[in-house]
């Protein structure tokens, strides 16, 4: 099985174009939302721009404003999450083959991204059958992912800057999610997760809520924490999850809920039911979801 270069990036930070060898693919990566220094125009535009005709396919499933501006361009199969709950299924051995050979792929950092990454490298095969499934499960957070997909997730959110650890991940998936080596260390990073998980736990208690809003500050924390795990569990306690430190405000609600963050702070791109912004906007934040008694 060949291996193309594995590059990682995000909707906000995306790889230098010419740092990618030859043909590029990229997956699961969302057109970049206007929020504070990042912009389409500033990292995905230019990002398209640079690669030019190297750009080979552009496989995502985050709502963006801006897709129907690609609706002619073959190379973008652009979908919205409520259409493809996550991005493996859309990597399918017909867009594969319709790609034609690449040199890179470059895909997000999560489950869904690197699954997705996999997926690509096996022609469009699933790397285990229910791969799909799991991704659906994690990428959404509903439903009950496998025993394996839940570890990988748990060890990617224990080391989320390990570049190594997410290289071992796409070569477990690729070549069929058995490799016992391949297993272990995934294994002992996804062990980790349970002291952030804690620190989560406890940030947790000093939860406020107001008009079905839980807003917590996790400024002070002890230890690094599991943002996604302490939003879930504001989730339990109001329909719409608030968290904020000294950099960020990332504002989460779950996916069949209905709510659509987007719109509430007129943001193009990304999750409808996930959204970051700088601290600087947590005033807004809260005053357009009604919740500035929860500060």
């Amino acid at each position: 099985m060949k291996y193309p270069h594995i590059a990682y990036g995000t909707p906000r930070k995306l790889p230098k174009a010419k740092s990618l060898p030859g043909r590029v693919v990229v997956l699961d990566i969302a057109f970049a939302a206007d929020t504070g220094s990042a912009s389409f125009e500033t990292v995905t535009g230019r990002f398209i721009e640079e690669l030019g005709p190297r750009l080979a396919m552009w496989v995502d499933h985050h709502d963006h404003a801006r897709h129907p501006e690609f609706a002619g361009d073959p190379r973008f199969v652009l979908s919205t999450k409520a259409v493809s709950p996550a991005c493996p299924e859309m990597v399918t051995p017909e867009r594969v083959a319709a790609a034609g050979p690449v040199d890179t792929i470059c895909c997000h950092v999560d489950f869904d991204g690197l699954c997705a990454a996999a997926k690509w490298i096996r022609g469009g095969e699933e790397p285990y059958p229910g791969a799909d499934a799991d991704a659906r499960a994690i990428d959404t957070r509903m439903g009950k992912p496998s025993r394996r997909a839940a570890a990988i997730d748990r060890a990617l959110r224990a080391r989320p800057r390990d570049d190594g650890l997410k290289g071992i991940v796409v070569r477990f998936l690729a070549t069929g999610g058995t490799d016992t080596s391949l297993w272990q260390p995934i294994a002992e990073a996804s062990s980790e997760l349970e002291a952030m998980e804690e620190e989560a736990r406890r940030i947790a208690t000093k939860y406020r809520i107001a008009n079905d809003v839980a807003v917590v500050d996790a400024s002070d924390r002890r230890v690094p924490y599991d943002k996604t795990y302490l939003l879930l569990l504001g989730q339990e306690r109001a329909r719409i999850a608030v968290v904020y430190d000294k950099t960020t405000v990332t504002a989460a609600a779950r996916f069949d809920s209905g709510v659509d963050l987007l719109a509430a702070f007129g943001l193009e791109g990304g999750m409808p039911t996930r959204v970051s912004v700088s601290r600087g906007q947590l005033d807004f934040v809260l005053a357009q979801l009604g919740a500035e008694a929860a500060r």
